[in-house]
């Protein structure tokens, strides 16, 4: 069972300028052909919104332990996981951010997770996640760090 599991989709908005492929191929195939223009503006809208949607990195949580992509953090490797908003989150991103950090950043998703690692054969000190729910993703993390006495 996954206790977390979250895709990073980007909002209705980027849908909605999406659409603007749709006239421009209208536009470029207007002296040549205006139903392949319509024709390829429809299937290219669609192409590139299921490649934003499906190209959507996923976060999860399980037994295993944390995927952000591709990427997997292990149960054991996990220390504090921190969540950030706002005005705080933004300075996580940018001036507080540490160079060596694993990160995973979207745009359109303002809060971030910060998950510091207890490896230190990792020469990244934390990962810092975009996440809608930042409470709810840490909760999922510290169900799954094993615990250890003085936590």
């Amino acid at each position: 069972m996954t206790p977390y599991r979250e895709r990073l989709v980007p909002p209705l908005q980027v849908f909605a300028a999406l659409l603007l492929v749709v006239p421009a191929c209208v536009l470029v195939f207007l002296p040549i052909n205006l139903a392949v223009g319509w024709a390829l503006g429809i299937v290219l809208y669609i192409a590139f919104g299921l490649a934003f949607v499906f190209g959507s990195p996923v976060l999860t949580v399980s037994p295993e332990g944390f995927h952000a992509g591709r990427a997997v953090l292990y149960p054991q490797e996990m220390g504090t996981a921190t969540a950030f908003f706002a005005e705080e989150a933004t300075a996580e991103r940018g001036p507080r951010l540490d160079a060596r950090a694993w990160t995973l950043f979207r745009g359109w998703v303002h809060p971030v997770l910060k998950v510091e690692l207890t490896d230190v054969t990792d020469p990244a000190p934390y990962w810092l996640v975009s996440t809608r729910h930042p409470q709810k993703l840490s909760a999922a993390i510290d169900g799954i760090r094993p615990r250890t006495p003085g936590r």
